[in-house]
């Protein structure tokens, strides 16, 4: 390798540095004699000793807040003790942890990472991604800050998001971290939390809305497609009425999609194509009711729609077995407050603001929770679902865990343990009667990391409806008879990697089918992907 830096300069660069695994003849070349103790140690043992600083953390936020300094100074080894035990370091690096980390982010921040694009500095977009030391960025996580996860407004607080999505890129399925960047826009915020708070490092104004607000969206994406035109842009936590407008503005422009609303459908696909393994029975034949109307519940209903037709159904057909509930009851067809991405969902029904009665009424197959309202599925809703079912789907999907609408052991105790259960976030493994059941996570984790990859390894033009669909089926077929007994209807987390490298072989091949990758299609796809993949290893700087 070519390296110009040197001594201290070598130690702060987090992808050159190994810290104590420097081997000798790199400590005398590049003036590193001196800067580190003697002793040269294997990756091996400098991944014990994080896992025994880790346990002398007391809080999650105490390990998320050491895992990011560790990404700061080493990133080959944040990766390696990532990559190490998956299960185990997802739910510290992104939820729930990540959560209680937005919240808290300009009280613990140590290093600034990734880029913050201010309404402040509309005009100059283009001139401060240069700013940016890599010049071949592929993916980009964007927030705005305004509906993080379901803690509401956290303006750049909100930036914990697109660094943990990003960690997850590289962590599940393999993305280099160098071709990845963090940005938040900072158009101010309408937390007054935030506002007086001392410590708080964006913005101290209310959000900019309407033409002001489009028009600086638009420098973005159009400065990302000047200065970084290979980049592929992931819109997250926006707020619903701008979120489902935006990536109707700009999927057909830019390669881009959206996590919240095309991540969180397919992994909801995914969890009803497994969980129809326990339940008996077609898609075709499902009705599924979500408490919750915003992007991510009618993202949800849009692509269980499109399933539905490619199984059979027409399209009016598809939607009648999708209905909605929101804080101000059923979304039927006399409601005139609703917004036109609702209104497909608006179907003939008496207004009733009881979700009970609507579960009675509409005799779900399915409930969907995408409301962040924590306790929802209460005991009523479950024993309802259990009447009508024999195996009653429950989906209580919001995040983080205190947002959760019921928890595992609530749905299992209540359903008498016939519930088919996945959430949001993660819960612990529940004994009913003489079973233990494995509560699946129904983790947006199996979806975009993957999706990433086969962008990225095919240089995709575009994100289509479709490939999430692919990703979804992807997803479910990688469930075992062994996973299902115990009520798992994910792939285990522990095996991410392999999950997300099948996933993003299937969403490659149809990337190339449809005539969307930027490169050739190679005669060996599984190889090709498998030659993408980042390797958490050192490398010799000699």
């Amino acid at each position: 390798m070519n390296i110009q830096l040197r001594g201290f300069d070598i130690l702060h660069h987090p992808r050159l540095n190994k810290s104590t695994a420097f081997g000798e003849a790199e400590r005398e070349a590049f003036g590193l004699v001196g800067l580190l103790p003697e002793g040269i140690e294997s990756e091996e043992t400098q991944i014990r000793r994080v896992m025994m600083q880790l346990g002398h953390k007391t809080t999650d936020l105490d390990k998320y807040i050491y895992l990011s300094a560790l990404q700061d100074n080493d990133e080959t080894l944040y990766y390696k003790t990532l990559m190490s035990d998956p299960a185990h370091f997802i739910p510290l690096v992104y939820t729930p942890t990540v959560g209680e980390a937005c919240q808290k982010f300009g009280h613990i921040l140590r290093r600034p990472r990734g880029l913050y694009l201010s309404i402040a500095r509309k005009g100059q977009l283009k001139k401060i991604l240069q700013n940016w030391p890599e010049q071949d960025v592929r993916f980009i996580v964007v927030t705005d800050g305004e509906r993080i996860l379901g803690l509401g407004d956290l303006g750049v607080n909100g930036m914990g998001i697109p660094i943990g999505k990003l960690a997850l890129y590289t962590a599940c399925a393999g993305v280099p971290p160098q071709f990845t960047l963090p940005i938040t826009l900072d158009v101010g915020t309408n937390n007054e939390a935030l506002l007086n708070d001392p410590l708080y490092l964006g913005l101290r104004q209310p959000r900019i809305q309407g033409e002001a607000y489009d028009a600086f969206i638009e420098e973005f994406v159009m400065a990302v497609q000047e200065v970084l035109p290979n980049c592929c842009i992931q819109f997250e936590d926006f707020a619903n009425y701008h979120a489902v407008p935006l990536l109707e503005r700009y999927r057909d422009r830019v390669c881009c999609f959206n996590d919240d609303i095309q991540g969180t459908a397919a992994i909801a696909v995914a969890g009803i194509l497994a969980g129809l393994r326990l339940t008996g029975g077609k898609i075709t034949e499902q009705t599924f009711l979500f408490l919750g109307a915003g992007s991510a519940g009618t993202g949800i209903a849009d692509l269980l729609v499109k399933v539905m037709v490619q199984a059979g159904l027409s399209q009016e057909q598809a939607r009648n077995r999708c209905w909605l509930f929101d804080i101000n009851g059923l979304l039927e067809s006399s409601r005139t407050d609703l917004a036109d991405f609702q209104k497909p969902f608006a179907h003939p029904h008496e207004p009733t603001k009881d979700f009970v009665a609507a579960i009675a009424s509409i005799k779900p197959t399915a409930i969907i929770g995408v409301s962040t309202v924590a306790k929802a599925f209460n005991q009523d809703v479950i024993e309802t679902m259990a009447k009508l079912n024999e195996r009653p789907i429950i989906f209580p999907y919001s995040n983080p865990t205190s947002h959760s609408e019921c928890t595992a052991e609530e749905a299992y105790t209540w359903s008498q343990g016939r519930a088919v259960f996945a959430s949001g976030s993660p819960f612990s493994p529940v004994k009913y009667g003489n079973r233990v059941f494995v509560p699946g996570q129904g983790n947006n984790v199996y979806i975009f990391p993957a999706m990433g990859m086969a962008i990225f390894a095919t240089q995709a033009k575009r994100v289509t409806d479709e490939l999430f669909i692919v990703a979804a089926k992807a997803v479910a077929e990688q469930v075992t008879q062994a996973d299902l007994e115990v009520g798992l209807i994910y792939p285990p987390q522990s095996d991410i990697l392999k999950a997300s490298l099948h996933v993003a072989y299937r969403v490659a091949e149809a990337i190339f089918d449809r005539n969307l990758a930027g490169v050739p299609k190679p005669d060996d796809l599984h190889a090709f992907i498998e030659a993408q993949v980042y390797q958490p290893e050192y490398v010799s700087l000699i």
